[in-house]
């Protein structure tokens, strides 16, 4: 797995987009901080600009880096999530004004699967994270299933679990600076 996180972390370092395994489902992905590696991962998802994308963070440490402020409702809501779970915070900073919302928000997650992690931490910045299918399109339930056009378009396949069925997509809860919660997808 280590080298398989080197030559990743090279590609993506150098503006490369991905297609990964996640603790989710197969992911497109990209540094969030190369506003062009972004805008490559819209065309090759053929997906509408004013619908965001969302990044994996490998800690709740790099969750509170990237936004102004982190509500405790959402360190609570993490600390007892039984599946991977997605947030959505106002005031995200530090990352490619094209993966926010026009709200100012991110769709955020701490990953938790080994190479998601291990990439991150090298990476040291959220890695843009959407699934890996042409927008409208069915998302894949394995590797085999992703849409050759799709794979095609990234500059790199990450060579790992390409056996493995993908788990469902993760629960999503909007979190507002002023308390409101607002749960999109459990």
């Amino acid at each position: 797995m280590r080298a398989e996180v080197d030559k990743t972390f090279e590609i993506v370092k150098k503006g490369g987009t991905i297609a990964y395994p996640t603790d989710t489902v197969w992911g497109l992905g990209c540094d969030s901080t190369n506003y062009d590696s972004v805008e490559r991962l819209f065309e090759i998802k053929q997906r509408p600009a004013e619908k965001s994308m969302i990044c994996l963070v490998d800690s709740l440490r790099m969750l509170d880096e990237f936004f102004e402020k982190v509500p405790e409702t959402a360190f609570q809501i993490l600390k007892y999530a039984d599946k991977p779970t997605t947030l959505i915070l106002d005031n995200a900073i530090r990352v490619s004004e094209n993966v926010i919302a026009k709200d100012g928000s991110l769709g955020v997650r701490v990953v938790n699967d080994n190479f998601c992690k291990a990439l991150i931490r090298k990476l040291k910045r959220p890695l843009v994270s959407t699934s890996a299918n042409i927008s409208g399109e069915p998302t894949a339930k394995t590797f085999s299933e992703i849409n050759p056009l799709i794979l095609e378009g990234v500059d790199y396949v990450v060579n790992l679990h390409r056996d493995r069925k993908a788990a469902k997509p993760s629960s999503i809860i909007k979190l507002s600076v002023d308390g409101a919660v607002k749960v999109i997808r459990q």
